[in-house]
Parts: structure tokens; C-alpha cells; sequence
């Protein structure tokens, strides 16, 4: 039996104005000046100037807003942060590489250590992107727009069994990166990168490792990862010997390919970077750094469940939306200043299906929609008071979003308000009896779900405006007479 080792290799463009080592706007940022740039990214190499193309004689300066990023993250991760560090030349040849070779670094980086679901973090670098390959009618064409993009590199410790364990860890990441507001983090705009060392042995010893690359999707590190570890099984039973490489993965076959043999480190003949100092880390605001971090998803996902009585899995839909449990935690505030025992799962219920649903439908965020917390949270208490139903609440819902007034307004307005009138409900009641006789007959046999359709009837009558609990006490007492 082979036991899986697997480590990862995280690559993070980083959400900073400008690039790692110039003032060109970074087009990888999704805020301020660099997020108008956004029309000039389209046109490539737009966002250039000589430093990012390496032009003769030009110097580089680094980015201390990147650098204060990968710090913050290093502290969320509780990676040890050094007293010193330094850049260094990473040398290889590639035609994405303008400078040939590429500013990264190698025996000092901004952070050591650290632990994320319980698998251990080697350590947290930074470096500077590649420019983009276009090929396109049997040309490749190079866009220098991403070139010098501040790139943070994240490797793991080959502390990984499965490709459903890689999955979680990158998910995880891509969470505290996006909370820390470090970086967007989004695979499909490439960026966030993974690459997997994938090796295999009968033992606790290291087989050899093979670099899976190429992965730009969730299910595609889990394929590639599965996938990998069976063609070493098959390779290894068939009595051969595991290549040393870098492989690719083939979205469309679902099969990685054979890319190059894999280099070491000697290879790219590192060496301190000439044009920029060692940096003092004591000279950063670490404790100013430190105090940025606020509540990360793990202890977010603690306090839900305490404070609100939620499932892990009805708090996982908060965490992946911070806009959504920002709106859920005002609109639970206004509940409670309301009915301070109230319980939030009916709130819950309606925020992630009606609402959610609407939003969806419209394709906008929370944030555009055009009903208040205070107005939803109004609604719930509406609804937990027996003042509506919950036909009615639906219906509201959108009524509230394309008036944007509160709910009491529109009841007020299109006479809304649930009918609790017993005798106008005992109208209707002995009228649907006498209009469904087979039905009160299975009723009377034992059928007692028959009831619900003799309510839906009662409930069509009354356009859904009528009190649900107060329709099931009237039936069942005329259907035992």
C-alpha cells in the first residue's frame, strides 16, 4: 500500500495600487487608482515602463505595502517573522521573463513557519510576476501588464495525504487572504496559483517527487493531485522508476503530461539581490500590522455557532460571504432590540433562501439590494408574531426590494395584513368542505395529510393572507364532527 506525500506550492498576486518593484499600476488590484486601470488592462502592455521591462541601467525599488501584506499574513498564519530579510536573484531563462532572471527570495524570507489545518507552513516569500504568453494563430505573443505584479509564495510541508486535503488547505487560504484583504485570491483570473509536489512511498521515506502545475481551479488540484498518485502506483508496479519533474495538467483529458525535468536549486544560481538592501523587519509597524487582523473565518466560524445557534454547515454559507453575515448580523441585532428571545433561525431561513435567492436572480451582492437590515429584521418580527405568513413574507420580499419601502408601509398599502378573523375564516372553511367531499372522506379514513390540501384551497381563497396555525385548528374541528 503507498502512502501519498504531498506539499503545495501557493502562488498570490497581491492587491496592491502599484507593482512590486516600480510605480506602474498593478492591474491584479480590484480598488482605487489601479482598479480604473481596468479598461488599459484590456490593451496589452498598457500598465509598463522601463523598470518593469528591464530596460539597462534601471533600478528597482521595493513595495512596502507588499511587504507589509505578506508580514500581516505570516502573523494570521503564526509563521515566526525574522529580524532581517533579503531579495535575491532567481536566474532562468524564459521569454515571460524579461529581466532574465527573476527577483524573489531564497534563504531569508519574510516569514518562517506557521500552521493552517493542521498542516505545517515552511514559509512565506515574495517575488515579482512574469508577463503573460499569448498564443494565438501559431504565434506567442508577451503582455507585460502582469509583469512585475507583487507575487507572494506560500509552500507548505509535504504534510498533505489527499487531493481533498490540498483542496481544503488552498480554500482556507484563499479565505484568510480575502479577510486580511491581501489579495482577491480568484483562481479563475490567475490570481492565486497552486502547484503540487506529489510523491509516493511504501514507507515514511520520500519517493520522488513529481511538480503537478497548471492548476487554475479547486477541482482541478484535487483531480490532478488523484490523478498523479495513481500514475505513480501504475508506474511503480510496473516496475519502473518515478521521473523527476514537472508535469502539466490537461484540463480536457483530466491527465497531467510530462513538461520538463524538474530543476533544484542549485540551478537557478541564487544570489543576493545588488540593487536592494536587506530590509530591517523591526523598522515595520509589526504591533500597528498585527492590530489589522481582525476576526479570521476559524474564530468567525466559533462564534456563529455560539452566539446563533447555527450548524457548522448553515455558518460555512457566512464565511465564504462576508457581505451576507455582515447584513445577517445587523439584521439579528435589530430582531433581538425587538424581541430580545427571538430565535435567528427563522431569519436565517429566509436571508439564505428567499433573499439569497432574489439577489441570485437579479445577479447583484447584498449590498445592492434595496431592502435595509432594519427592514428585513422587520419583516422576521412580522412573520414570528403571526402578523403574516409566510406566503405573505415571500411576496413582501420582493415587494420591499423594488419599493424600497418597510414592510408595515406595503401591508398598510395593499392590505397585506393576515386575516385572523375566525368567523370570515369559517366562511371559507365550511365552503371548501362542501366543495371537496372525496377529500374530507380520506381525511375521515385516516388519510390526515389530505388536510394540508383542504388549507392550501382555504389559502388560495384568502390570497395566502390568512393565519395558518388558526386554518389547521378550524379544519381539524369540522372534520371531527
Amino acid at each position: 500500500m503507498y502512502k501519498p506525500i504531498i506539499g503545495l506550492e501557493i502562488h498570490v498576486e497581491l492587491k496592491t495600487e502599484t507593482k512590486m518593484f516600480c510605480g506602474c499600476l498593478n492591474p491584479s488590484a480590484s480598488s482605487g487608482q489601479a482598479a480604473s486601470s481596468g479598461q488599459e488592462e484590456k490593451q496589452p502592455n498598457a500598465n509598463i515602463c522601463p523598470i518593469c521591462l528591464a530596460h539597462p541601467g534601471t533600478l528597482p525599488k521595493a513595495n512596502k505595502k507588499a511587504v507589509e501584506a505578506v508580514l500581516k499574513l505570516g502573523m494570521a498564519l503564526n509563521g515566526k517573522i525574522p529580524e532581517t530579510s533579503k531579495f535575491d536573484r532567481k536566474n532562468y531563462f524564459y521569454p515571460d521573463l524579461p529581466k532574465g532572471y527573476q527577483i524573489s527570495q531564497y534563504d531569508k524570507p519574510l516569514v518562517l513557519g506557521g500552521e493552517l489545518k493542521d498542516i505545517k507552513i515552511t514559509r512565506v516569500h515574495l517575488e515579482e510576476d512574469t508577463a503573460r504568453l499569448l498564443h494565438q494563430n501559431g504565434d506567442s505573443l508577451v503582455d507585460f501588464n502582469r509583469a512585475g505584479v507583487p507575487l507572494m509564495e506560500l509552500v507548505t510541508e509535504p504534510d498533505i495525504k489527499t487531493g481533498e486535503e490540498a483542496v481544503a488547505f488552498a480554500k482556507e487560504l484563499q479565505l484568510i487572504l480575502r479577510y486580511l484583504s491581501i489579495s482577491e485570491a480568484n483562481m479563475e483570473k490567475g490570481q492565486m496559483r497552486v502547484e503540487a509536489n506529489v510523491s509516493i512511498s511504501k514507507d515514511d521515506k520520500f519517493g520522488t517527487k513529481v511538480e503537478v502545475k497548471n492548476l487554475n481551479s479547486f477541482r482541478a488540484v484535487k483531480d490532478a493531485i488523484d490523478y498523479e498518485i495513481k500514475r505513480q502506483e501504475e508506474v511503480l508496479e510496473k516496475g519502473e522508476k518515478v521521473r523527476h519533474e514537472t508535469r502539466g495538467w490537461d484540463e480536457n483529458k483530466k491527465i497531467t503530461v510530462s513538461q520538463r525535468g524538474k530543476e533544484k536549486a542549485h540551478d537557478y544560481r541564487y544570489f543576493p539581490e545588488p540593487d536592494l538592501p536587506p530590509m530591517d523587519i523591526s523598522k515595520f509597524d509589526l504591533d500597528g500590522l498585527r492590530a489589522q487582523i481582525t476576526e479570521l473565518p476559524q474564530q468567525k466560524r466559533e462564534r456563529f455557532i455560539k452566539e446563533y445557534d447555527l450548524t457548522p454547515e448553515q455558518v460555512e454559507i457566512f464565511i465564504e460571504n462576508r457581505d451576507l453575515s455582515d447584513y445577517f448580523e445587523t439584521s439579528v441585532s435589530e430582531l433581538k432590540s425587538e424581541l430580545p428571545s427571538a430565535n435567528c433561525q427563522l431569519l436565517y431561513n429566509y436571508l439564505t433562501s428567499d433573499i439569497r435567492g432574489l439577489i441570485n436572480e437579479l445577479e447583484i451582492g447584498i449590498k445592492k439590494l434595496n431592502i435595509s437590515p432594519e427592514n428585513f429584521a422587520d419583516l422576521i418580527v412580522l412573520a414570528v408574531k403571526g402578523e403574516i405568513s409566510s406566503r405573505i413574507a415571500k411576496d413582501l420580499i420582493r415587494e420591499m426590494h423594488a419599493s424600497g419601502n418597510d414592510p408595515r408601509q406595503i401591508i398598510k398599502e395593499k392590505g397585506l395584513g393576515q386575516i385572523s378573523d375566525e368567523k370570515e375564516i369559517e366562511k371559507i372553511i365550511q365552503q371548501v368542505i362542501e366543495e371537496n367531499p372525496l377529500a374530507v372522506e380520506d381525511y375521515k379514513k385516516g388519510k390526515q395529510n389530505i388536510i394540508q390540501f383542504l388549507i392550501g384551497k382555504t389559502m388560495k381563497n384568502f390570497k395566502g393572507r390568512a393565519n395558518p396555525e388558526l386554518l389547521k385548528k378550524l379544519f381539524e374541528e369540522n372534520l371531527s364532527k
